[in-house]
């Protein structure tokens, strides 16, 4: 087969999917590439995808022949941030994802894995099969130490890079100010009733102690958005808290920027809801719901509390209240946004010997 003039590169990652976080990988991944290539990149909704690139070609992503026949046709094949490898969500999820990294390969592209997270991986067949497919590439860069030595431990001859979340590379901005608590939770199985008692009581205390709006951000639209409605209809939400609470679907990445300036403090357990948040130096403390989301409050110094070791409603209040009104260290902020290039290097690298 002749390969066109300008290389074709297969982006693919859990993109067009409403998840602002995917979107703000892709926004990086797509700024970070050299000009000229032809994009094709895997989406479940194109029209958020072609807003961040237009010139670009989707391919369905929930459509594994036609992801399979693109893989064919790439030059380069770059899995595209996240934590693509892992079983947690389902194996059919990994299954679909080493595929086409084989099928990559068998049709001569390079393989990159992007600012990945490796793992978990809690099924024997899963390790078997990531250990087997991982030496397929060419490079990768990863977001935490644990992946990094996980990666080089089954493929040692990788070319590999760790540095902070790709997106630490959008742009920073000052932190305003303004009266809101501005929330980024999701559902987990992690909470029980009790749990999100103690979440929502601790909250409401705060918020009428400083007389705040709580705005609770639906960052990927349709896990998140119901999530207000839903403890309220289950008796979880205190009647104060409930009227001084209103759900916010944002529409784009700036729009999140904007709300998180003005918060008085935020509360993520979206990874990259924390990132943007830290990006606008904010007030916050994290929930961590995965490994992830430790990692990256731990890099950015964000004080964090697993879900499964919740404090009392006490020792939850008297945390967020230490938060309020302290914004973030710009400096620290901007060494993590320096860090991060570590992730664009390597692509570049790798993008460069496919011409």
């Amino acid at each position: 087969m002749v390969r066109p003039a300008a290389p074709v590169l297969l982006l693919c990652g859990y993109y067009g999917e409403h998840n602002l976080g995917d979107d703000a990988l892709l926004q990086v991944l797509v700024s970070s590439l050299p000009q000229p290539q032809q994009l094709l990149i895997t989406a479940r909704d194109p029209a958020p995808v072609l807003a961040l690139a237009p010139s670009a070609q989707t391919v369905k992503r929930r459509s594994l022949l036609l992801c399979l026949r693109a893989a064919l046709r790439a030059d380069m094949l770059v899995l595209g941030g996240g934590s693509l490898l892992q079983d947690s969500t389902s194996f059919s999820s990994l299954v679909y994802y080493l595929l086409l990294m084989a099928v990559a390969r068998f049709g001569g592209a390079e393989v990159v894995l992007w600012g990945q997270g490796l793992g978990p991986l809690q099924r024997p067949i899963s390790r078997v099969l990531v250990r087997t497919v991982l030496p397929f590439c060419k490079a990768a860069s990863w977001r935490d130490q644990r992946s990094f030595d996980l990666a080089r431990h089954w493929a040692p001859k990788l070319s590999m890079v760790v540095a902070a979340d790709p997106v630490w590379q959008m742009p920073a901005h000052p932190w305003i100010g303004g009266d809101a608590i501005v929330l980024s939770w999701r559902p987990t199985p992690l909470l029980d009733r009790s749990g999100w008692r103690r979440l929502t009581a601790a909250l409401d205390l705060l918020s009428a102690e400083l007389e705040a709006p709580v705005i609770w951000l639906a960052f990927h639209e349709h896990q998140d958005a119901p999530l207000l409605q839903h403890l309220s209809e289950e008796g979880l939400l205190p009647e104060r808290l409930k009227a001084r609470s209103s759900t916010l679907v944002p529409h784009s990445l700036e729009a999140v920027c904007e709300l998180v300036q003005r918060a008085r403090l935020v509360l993520p357990m979206r990874l990259h809801a924390l990132i943007l948040a830290r990006l606008a130096n904010c007030p916050m403390a994290a929930l961590s719901y995965d490994p992830k989301v430790e990692a990256a409050a731990a890099m950015a110094s964000v004080p964090c509390i697993h879900l499964t070791a919740l404090p009392s409603v006490d020792g939850l209040l008297n945390l967020w209240r230490a938060e309020v009104d302290r914004p973030a260290d710009p400096d620290q902020t901007e060494q993590l946004r320096r860090q991060a290039s570590a992730h664009t290097d390597l692509l570049n690298r790798m993008e460069a010997d496919v011409r």
